[in-house]
């Protein structure tokens, strides 16, 4: 009999909602174990095990070790999955890369700001390759589940290329700017439901950048059309987008 698939999963900075999603899939997670072996699971299971085929890293990579450790999972894992908005684009670790270290250092550590080693905050494809992505803050869970049958099966995972609009319209939604609100929707990769602004909020762009986001046309719609400051842009598309969009 041939062997299951060997997975890991594996986190660096971030707040480990990701890995919390999938072990929330209960049943559907043990209809999963049926095709695949797990041999790290830190949120499941004590056990670790540094042979494996598919290693799904969860976290933005900030500090200097992060680097060595990555490239090791890396080296080892046939495939690498970039799980959640922090592995994938960097996410709301990103915010830190515009402030003064002393700054950030100073709200995190505080009085031991000099005692951590801290960096850039980056998503893995900055360090590592990356063969894949399940995107957003948190993980849409079925999501999960396509992407690894994709690659159990071979094929290359397939994510939405349309933005959060075409599902906002799909869903029945007043346009949060027909409602005098900002929305990065127009911009980032849909895939989601548009589930936040369904929900009566706004869409923070944790999915990332549509294939072709036109950037300059957005801050055109969000500043000369709707009236937003340039501040108020920079501070929403900073809060997942800031190493995809930067400078801004």
């Amino acid at each position: 009999m041939t062997d299951k698939p060997k997975i890991a999963f594996f986190d660096f900075a971030g707040c480990e909602g990701d890995q919390l999603q999938v072990a929330n899939l209960e049943e559907k997670l043990l209809d999963l174990l049926e095709h695949v072996e797990l041999v790290s699971f830190r949120e499941v299971m004590t056990g670790h095990a540094d042979d494996y085929d598919i290693a799904f890293v969860e976290g933005s990579i900030t500090r200097p070790e992060d680097e060595e450790r990555v490239r090791g999972i890396r080296a080892r894992a046939k495939i690498l999955v970039a799980l959640g908005a922090c592995a994938h684009i960097g996410g709301v670790n990103c915010m830190k890369n515009f402030m003064d270290e002393a700054v950030y250092r100073e709200h995190v550590y505080g009085h031991k700001a000099r005692s951590y080693p801290t960096g850039p905050a980056r998503p893995v494809s900055a360090v590592v390759p990356v063969d894949a992505a399940v995107p957003g803050c948190p993980i849409d869970a079925n999501e999960f589940l396509r992407v690894t049958k994709q690659l159990l099966l071979g094929m290359r995972p397939t994510l939405p290329e349309y933005p959060v609009c075409v599902e906002c319209k799909m869903a029945g939604n007043v346009c949060r700017y027909e409602r005098g609100g900002l929305c990065l929707g127009i911009i980032t990769r849909g895939g989601c439901g548009a589930c936040c602004v369904t929900e009566g909020a706004q869409c923070w762009g944790c999915r990332g950048l549509a294939p072709g986001a036109n950037l300059d046309a957005a801050r055109y719609v969000m500043q000369d059309r709707a009236g937003f400051s340039r501040t108020q842009v920079q501070d929403l598309m900073r809060m997942y987008l800031g190493h995809t969009t930067a400078p801004l």
